[in-house]
């Protein structure tokens, strides 16, 4: 339905190459996930099978994206600032034909994404709904779209776990190809049935692209068997070429040795000599030959590979011990009865349909967290405490040492930033290297309790199992809010549900 050919996207900021060559076909029926680390170009090829001119400021492009006359819908990673002033109504009235739409159709998918059936026609700001909301009603405005083609930047985003459920259930009923780009692993597993993986390596220098049609986790061990196939294959290659190094060494000293102790006399030995010194100067020449025509080992774009500095909390230490009779929000009761404690080094996460109030419960929680102990708190939108034009290494500490600078360049680079990446602003990177920003910001600051709001939301499904470990390894107090089903079932100690009615103690998810 939709030819790629030989596409090269090169950013003009560093001149970095983000893919380079991949050709591509997108049939009916394909489910595609792209994955990659972050910043690699993943967002930026959404854009461009959409319509160019939504990168054509920072991007240069070579080859060819044929729609072969089909209609694309772009969902993008952020809802653009010129809309988040619109009223509901007035976002949905930019579809031409809205009030023609027929009413079924309206309230099959308000039914299906738990909106209020009346939700097109309200006059409610939508900076004013809460992430998951938010989502949903884009989401409705693109199947409004009616296109052959959708295109999802992180559509898992903010959603609760039945609406997780909801969207894994659309993309597999689709009648359509569906590309997306997810940091939700269970949801990848559960959908895609082609992989395409987006990495930079050789130090984030080379571009590269696998295209693999299975599941994610088959295309992970695929991946990771070939990988140490080809490194016992590298490895033995050279075990062998070490040999013939060894004995070529010992012939060209022996030679060597002859040829400076034949006697001037023996002219005709030093012939001979000098003869067989050319045959294993060849050899040396084969040999070199060989030598490059070696198996490599791997070359692997790795994941996040941070480690929170050791923090303690004893276990007898009052965290947090909070009653709230109302949770509200201006004149709205979201949750009665609320009560919580959390002593020691505990992990806890809460979870709730959207638009119960988890977010304000963090924020309130926040607050009352024990005056001694070093809190970080990472917001959904982490980017709201951020100044853009800020250098990226001023953001962990604001002019510091030469022994302070040297440790955040050696943390920002154990999470792939290159040397010019450390001095960019803020505002040049992307949505999940702001992420690992402010995640080595917390690092830093060897905070005792971490409070985070969906922190796995930007990152990509290969640094979120390790984000799970430094979490779970973490030797202070956690308390999250997440819809990610395999954190969830990871790292807290106890999982709570946030209902009308208070806390309520539940199982794994």
């Amino acid at each position: 339905m939709i030819e790629i050919n030989r596409l090269k996207l090169t950013h003009r900021l560093d001149h970095r190459i983000l893919i380079d060559d991949l050709s591509l076909t997108i049939n009916d029926n394909d489910k595609i996930a792209i994955i990659g680390e972050e910043g690699n170009g993943k967002s930026t090829l959404l854009k461009v099978i959409h319509d160019k001119s939504l990168v054509s400021d920072y991007i240069d492009i070579e080859g060819h994206v044929n729609k072969l006359g089909h209609k694309t819908a772009y969902l993008p990673q952020e809802l653009p600032s010129e809309y988040k002033d619109m009223s509901v109504i007035e976002y949905f009235m930019r579809l031409d034909d809205f009030f023609s739409i027929n009413p079924k159709t309206l309230i099959k998918i308000t039914s299906d994404f738990s909106l209020d059936k009346n939700i097109y026609y309200s006059d409610r700001k939508l900076k004013t709904f809460s992430g998951g909301e938010l989502i949903k009603i884009e989401m409705a405005y693109l199947l409004l779209e009616e296109a052959d083609v959708l295109l999802l930047d992180e559509p898992s985003n903010d959603l609760d776990i039945s609406t997780l459920e909801f969207l894994e259930r659309f993309i597999n009923d689709f009648d359509g190809p569906i590309i997306y780009i997810s940091h939700d692993e269970t949801l990848i597993q559960n959908t895609a049935n082609k992989i395409l993986h987006i990495e930079q390596i050789r130090r984030k220098t080379t571009p590269r692209h696998t295209i693999y049609k299975g599941d994610y986790m088959s295309y992970i061990d695929q991946r990771n068997r070939s990988f140490i196939i080809q490194d016992k294959n590298a490895a033995k290659e050279r075990s062998e070429f070490a040999k013939k190094e060894a004995r070529y060494q010992k012939i060209y000293e022996r030679v060597n040795h002859e040829l400076n102790t034949v006697s001037r006399q023996d002219a005709h030995g030093g012939y001979l000599l000098k003869k067989k010194m050319h045959a294993v100067k060849s050899y040396e020449k084969r040999l070199d030959k060989e030598k490059d025509e070696l198996t490599s080992f791997h070359d692997e774009e790795k994941a996040i590979m941070i480690d929170l500095e050791d923090v303690y909390i004893p276990n007898s230490k009052k965290v947090i011990d909070i009653d709230i009779d109302e949770l509200k929000v201006q004149d709205r009761v979201l949750a009665k009865d609320i009560h919580l404690e959390l002593y020691g080094p505990k992990k806890i996460a809460i979870i709730a349909k959207n638009g119960t109030g988890k977010t304000n419960l963090l924020k309130y929680i926040k607050d009352y967290i024990a005056k001694d102990l070093k809190v970080s708190y990472m917001p959904q939108n982490y980017t709201d405490m951020m100044d853009l034009d800020m250098k990226v290494t001023d953001f962990i500490k604001k002019d510091p040492t030469k022994d302070e600078l040297s440790k955040i360049m050696t943390l920002l680079g154990s999470i792939k930033f290159k040397d010019d990446e450390m001095l960019h602003r803020i505002g040049d990177l992307s949505g999940g290297q702001k992420a690992k920003l402010f995640f080595i910001k917390m690092i830093y600051d060897q905070s005792q309790v971490l409070i985070l709001d969906e922190p796995t939301r930007n990152f990509s499904p290969l640094s979120n199992p390790v984000i799970r470990k430094i979490l779970k390894d973490y030797k202070g107090a956690i308390i999250i809010v997440s819809h990610d089903r395999l954190l969830l079932n990871e790292v807290p100690d106890q999982i709570y549900e946030l209902t009308s009615i208070g806390l309520k103690p539940i199982d794994k998810v």
